[in-house]
């Protein structure tokens, strides 16, 4: 009984090591400014279903940036100048 007890432990002990313990999911990365978030993501990052404010660019709105909530709200104070729920857009 003891041996099945000492496997059991092991393998929990691996289990947790392998997935982490059982935490959460990491962090999202934070940009310090446009230039290094365009380095990583050309176009910038929004939320999913946000919609470029164009205002005086010709060529239309950005709709080929990056999707993703967590990311965005991560920089969204700082890096999202125009409020249009998209970070650093560009074309």
């Amino acid at each position: 009984m003891s041996r099945r007890l000492c496997f059991a432990a092991i393998s929990l002990i691996g289990v947790l090591t392998l997935t982490g313990g059982g935490s959460a999911h990491a962090a999202p990365r934070k940009f310090g400014n446009c230039d290094t978030m365009n380095n990583v993501y050309p176009h910038g990052v929004g939320l999913p279903g946000a919609k470029d404010n164009v205002g005086s660019r010709k060529d239309g709105p950005v709709t080929n940036f990056k999707r993703d909530a967590a990311l965005y709200r991560a920089q969204a104070k700082t890096l999202d100048r125009d409020n249009d729920g998209i970070a650093c857009e560009k074309h």
